[in-house]
């Protein structure tokens, strides 16, 4: 570390907590059509994406259907974008410290401006796949039971009138385990997804923020000016270098583990009839071939680049303002 650099006061696991509510909520709900569309296309391989979607809407409350499991959708994302935020904060700020799987830590340089888009601790690739799949583990675990009743909920299989009605339908058909129905292959998607993703959205970032650093930068001659303009200059990059990231990261971690995501939805709707994981990755594929483990990839992909991005920068830009306050407090 240079002389002149000087390590960021990092925000509170509180406010982590908030930011990551705050995206997970947002985007769960401009995105539910999407995520009800790809349920209901795994559901089956006879259904396909235009007559679903038509069916849809041939219905009354044309809207309200396509928003169908909103409640719960808001429920599992918002709460798990908290957990998953707040605890990936602690883990990778317990790295970055510690040097555990890690030997850097943010920076700024003397003009009090970050190097790169960044708003986080940089880790090695390593570090950064760890954190970001035990981080998504925990969340989903705790928050598995919300996540089958939002899939049972979004599917045409089951026609639930409430929230508390399919809850209680869960229960007295599969009792306590019935909440944790397809939590392996959920583990096996969510892990390697969100390590994945950490991987390559550091990295884009890291690439897309050394080509954003040869651009010229406003210069004054007085220096409070020039930290203030070179700090605007900055947030105003960080978007845009952010969200290109997260798609990019998204896009790639989702054609990765599709296959998982269709093998849990499938154990989620129907446990008596698939049993486990690896039955019905078997199963799916001897009576619906290898396509069956890539349905709902292209609605996948599409909200999960949308979602993903969404969340980090909205979740980055708040962890930048709130730490940028910090640095003037100090």
């Amino acid at each position: 570390m240079s002389q002149d650099a000087i390590q960021k006061p990092r925000s509170s696991s509180k406010f982590h907590f908030v930011a990551g509510l705050t995206t997970g909520i947002l985007s769960a709900t401009l995105l539910q059509p999407a995520d009800l569309l790809k349920t209901r296309l795994q559901q089956s391989r006879s259904t396909t994406l235009l007559p679903t979607l038509r069916s849809i809407l041939a219905g009354p409350d044309a809207l309200r259907r396509l928003w169908r499991g909103t409640l719960p959708s808001v429920i599992r994302t918002g709460f798990g974008s908290a957990l998953y935020f707040s605890s990936l904060n602690a883990l990778r700020s317990g790295a970055a410290s510690s040097n555990v799987l890690a030997n850097t830590v943010i920076v700024e340089s003397a003009t009090g401006v970050s190097a790169t888009s960044s708003s986080l601790p940089v880790l090695s690739k390593t570090a950064n796949l760890t954190t970001g799949a035990i981080a998504r583990a925990s969340a989903g675990l705790v928050l598995m039971p919300v996540t089958v009743i939002k899939v049972r909920y979004e599917s045409s299989f089951y026609s639930y009138k409430s929230i508390t009605g399919a809850a209680t339908a869960i229960f007295k058909q599969d009792g306590f385990r019935g909440f944790f129905a397809g939590f392996g292959a959920t583990a096996v998607r969510d892990a390697p997804y969100a390590g994945l993703y950490v991987v390559f959205y550091e990295e884009s970032k890291s690439w897309m923020s050394s080509l954003s650093r040869h651009a010229p930068l406003l210069s004054t001659e007085d220096m409070g000016q020039g930290k203030a303009a070179l700090r605007e200059m900055t947030a105003a990059r960080s978007v845009p270098i952010n969200f290109i990231s997260g798609i990019q990261a998204a896009a790639l971690a989702t054609a990765i583990t599709n296959p998982f995501d269709a093998v849990k939805t499938r154990l989620q709707l129907l446990p008596g009839k698939y049993g486990n994981m690896i039955t019905a990755g078997k199963r799916m594929v001897r009576e619906e071939g290898w396509r069956s483990l890539m349905d709902g990839l292209g609605l996948r992909m599409g909200r999960k680049a949308i979602s993903s991005a969404l969340a980090w920068t909205v979740y980055e830009e708040l962890v930048r303002k709130a730490e940028v306050g910090l640095n003037v407090a100090i």
